[in-house]
């Protein structure tokens, strides 16, 4: 079985790197997805706010200020007529309208009850809750101040004093480039070995490997090696961009993490190497890939909290690789957590990744029969 293995091995080696096209993309299709995802901040700012002053009043423009503060919101436009702010978000043109009632004044000075109307765009639901957030966060923080300036700071009450851990800037990097490390693997990783078999099947010299005196089990891990060798080296340069590229603290243990990318990668090729014997062409091959990826990228977690989906969704997506994959990366990248605090997700990913490597093998001992 060695001898196969080193074999076919250094023979898939060898065409890999003859391949340039395909060992190019194999590099550069995850670099750029991880620096253009990187990029991205799910942190709403700067969103175009009308703002209707009916009351034109210190009071008013305080107020205005205190909106701008946030950062959430961007003052475009002020304006007497409350019509014009509906109309604005109806264009596209405002995701918010704050209406300031022109009795604003009278109220806040008489120590009255002042109410303002919050116009939002729904349409954007991050947008939106965002907005929401803000506004309520801002006035609940006038109501405060209000309710020490009249009790003269000894007015009873709670406070809440959140402390926001592993994440106090609330950094939208370090929160989706650790998900997105084990999603980069699973596309380089099983569309690469998708077409491994199917790619000797379309030259013809399939049959003259099967005929040879070569081991069915090293042939193939003989095909899975240099894929998992690429991957290795891909996460290795992944990590090394998160860490020193967009400044992503590595808190767990490396050694640790290595040694699931192993194991997720054997689940990845393995199931990629099972597609390649069901497959009659590349082009099949890479679309059965791709039905898998979709699921794993909004069932695993990465975009969507996992909590939040519905039971028969959560039950497919523990079924996953990708699942329980984000879940190490995140807890050790971000919370030192080990072993014996992830084990739940490190024994579900092996077992799922020794019955997709038990079901390769099984489907391609039939193929080398």
């Amino acid at each position: 079985m060695w001898a196969s293995f080193y074999s076919i091995f250094r023979k898939e080696f060898l065409h890999i790197f003859r391949d340039r096209g395909t060992l190019i993309a194999a590099f550069s299709i995850p670099i750029f997805q991880l620096i253009l995802f990187g990029f991205i901040d799910q942190t709403v700012r700067n969103l175009p706010t009308v703002v209707v002053d009916q009351d034109h009043s210190v009071e008013s423009r305080e107020l205005q200020d205190q909106l701008l503060a946030t950062r959430t919101f961007k003052i475009t436009r002020v304006t007497p007529n409350p019509h014009e702010a509906r109309e604005e978000i109806v264009a596209g043109r405002a995701r918010v309208g704050i209406v300031i009632p022109p009795d604003y004044h009278n109220k806040r000075s008489r120590g009255l009850q002042a109410k303002i109307l919050v116009l939002i765009d729904g349409s954007d639901s991050t947008a939106s809750a965002q907005a929401l957030a803000s506004v309520n966060g801002l006035s609940a923080q006038i109501n405060v101040e209000e309710l020490k300036r009249l009790n003269a700071g000894n007015a009873p009450g709670v406070f809440a004093q959140p402390i926001i851990l592993f994440n106090p800037a609330g950094r939208t990097a370090n929160y989706i480039i650790p998900g997105l490390v084990a999603i980069l693997l699973q596309i380089v990783a099983m569309v690469l070995a998708a077409v491994a078999i199917v790619r000797e099947r379309e030259k013809g010299t399939l049959e003259q490997l099967l005929v040879t005196p070569i081991n069915p089990l090293g042939l193939m891990l003989g095909k899975l090696g240099p894929y998992l060798a690429i991957g290795l080296v891909e996460m290795a340069m992944v990590l090394f961009i998160m860490r020193f590229g967009f400044d992503v603290p590595i808190r767990g243990s490396l050694l640790f993490l290595f040694l699931m990318a192993v194991i997720y990668l054997f689940a990845l090729l393995a199931l990629g190497l099972f597609i390649s014997t069901r497959a009659q062409t590349q082009a099949q091959a890479q679309q059965m890939a791709q039905m898998f990826l979709l699921p794993s990228i909004f069932l695993s977690g990465y975009i969507f909290p996992f909590e939040g989906l519905p039971v028969v969704l959560q039950m497919i997506g523990r079924l996953l690789p990708a699942t329980h994959m984000v879940a190490i990366m995140r807890g050790v990248v971000l919370r030192d957590a080990g072993p014996l605090e992830l084990l739940p997700h490190v024994l579900a990913l092996v077992v799922i990744s020794a019955v997709l490597v038990w079901m390769s093998v099984r489907r391609f001992t039939k193929v080398a029969a």
